[in-house]
């Protein structure tokens, strides 16, 4: 399951700097306006310590993590929708991805140019979000023409139920509310789906700050804290040039350099976690003495489903789901002890898929 969160921002927020280290590539990073034209796409292993728990109890020839994609875009200012800064070239990039890394500059430093000439979360973010609705609103303009030419013929009865839709959604936009914030009757998802808006897309700010303020201590962070939680968004806080030094140093004296810094973990396994909740995945595993594999699906998937994401074949020809839950081996330590406790299932095709579950897909095609 390929999926996609786009980091944007205002120019010179750390956008590329926090790319970079994520996906440990090379994307240009300068300190002026539009150093990033084209989008950068990186695949990042998803961390999680379940699968090297598992890995060592089954002890596979091979280990295999499940990844998502980011991309980072290049830096939106005022005007964007308009096409200031090669802006519509930039949104039509956001548009691709399923979810919104909001990259917010919640740091003070004279060496680095902010394209607005002061660091202020709050306008800041008010610029990106109304860029976005504007491009939302000139979409569902062109949309909501043609869907009242059809509704009102009369006789189009999918059109007339369709415009009621868009109109609510026009109506918030013009009001400055996200897409998101409309309540669509499921019968009609799919035509905020085919509308492919910017603002209906979950968002994730980003706090980048500076590494003395990585507690949260900071004015700017409650910012922009105080506005996801209004938006009924969430907010990580990161220090991009810190994660950057991280991400070039060898597993062992990350380890070492993590501790001295007083941090459990990399920030950016926060954000990768975040990302994966954001766009509501979960995990499942599939182990055998050949390999021990993660796999992403959506949450609510059921059995076929999650079988399809290995092979069609898998989902076409599904019989039925062997599994038990991760959780369960680490406490019993291996497969036959599971079974043994009767924590061993066979699950057929209504079973929806828990995070952690452990399966093996028994098909026939």
């Amino acid at each position: 399951m390929s999926l996609q969160c786009g980091i944007v921002g205002l120019p010179n927020v750390g956008k590329s700097t926090l790319f970079n280290a994520l996906t440990s590539a090379k994307a240009e990073s300068a300190n002026y306006p539009f150093c990033t034209i084209d989008p950068n796409v990186g695949v990042v292993t998803v961390p999680d310590k379940r699968l090297n728990q598992i890995t060592e109890l089954i002890k596979p020839k091979t280990t295999i993590p499940t990844s998502m994609e980011f991309v980072d875009i290049a830096g939106l200012v005022a005007g964007a929708s308009k096409g200031e800064g090669l802006g519509n070239q930039f949104l039509a990039n956001i548009r691709e991805t399923d979810a919104i890394l909001h990259v917010v500059r919640c740091f003070e430093d004279d060496n680095v140019i902010h394209v607005s000439g002061s660091v202020d979360p709050k306008r800041d973010i008010e610029t990106i979000n109304t860029e976005l609705m504007l491009a939302d609103l000139e979409s569902v303009e062109k949309r909501l023409q043609k869907t009242r030419k059809l509704a009102r013929a009369g006789s189009d009865k999918k059109a007339q139920a369709e415009l009621v839709v868009i109109e609510s959604i026009h109506k918030a936009l013009e009001e400055g509310l996200p897409a998101r914030t409309v309540e669509v009757d499921d019968n009609y998802a799919y035509v905020v789906k085919e509308l492919q808006l910017l603002t209906t897309k979950p968002v994730l700010y980003v706090c980048n700050v500076s590494e003395e303020h990585l507690d949260g201590n900071n004015e700017y962070v409650k910012v922009v804290q105080g506005i996801a939680c209004a938006e009924n968004n969430e907010t990580i806080i990161v220090c991009s040039s810190l994660e950057s030094e991280i991400s070039q140093l060898e597993p062992e004296e990350q380890a070492e350099f993590l501790e001295a810094s007083g941090l459990t973990e990399p920030g950016l396994n926060r954000l990768i976690s975040e990302s994966y909740k954001i766009l509501n995945l979960i995990t499942y595993f599939t182990a055998g003495e050949k390999e021990v594999r993660a796999w992403t699906i959506r949450k609510g998937y059921k059995a076929p489903q999650a079988a399809g994401v290995i092979h069609s074949d898998f989902e076409r020809g599904f019989i039925r789901a062997e599994t038990f839950h991760c959780e369960d081996l680490f406490e019993l330590k291996n497969e036959a002890a599971v079974k043994e406790a009767g924590k061993y299932r066979s699950e057929g095709k209504e079973y929806v898929v828990v995070d952690g579950d452990v399966m093996l897909f028994r098909f026939n095609v």
